[in-house]
């Protein structure tokens, strides 16, 4: 099990390996839909009451640093 933050954990034995938050069965692409549906921080607590602020926060950072890679020109 890997951990990003301590909040984001990856298991190979959950969620097809997928990342979720703090060993549970919530995906990181679960918030990161919500968020691209349009509900703001205060909406996804709602919805998912298991979920703290620095949750969400750590989804939009991990997102933030799978997607900064470099790029080679060749």
């Amino acid at each position: 099990m890997t951990y990003l933050n301590d909040r984001i954990t990856i298991d190979s034995e959950q969620c097809g390996g997928r990342p979720c938050i703090r060993g549970m069965r919530i995906r990181v692409t679960d918030v990161l839909d919500l968020y691209s549906a349009g509900l703001n921080a205060n909406q996804i607590l709602t919805e998912m009451p298991d979920l703290e602020e620095e949750d969400l926060r750590a989804c939009l950072q991990y997102a933030s640093k799978r997607i900064d890679h470099p790029v080679l020109a060749a």
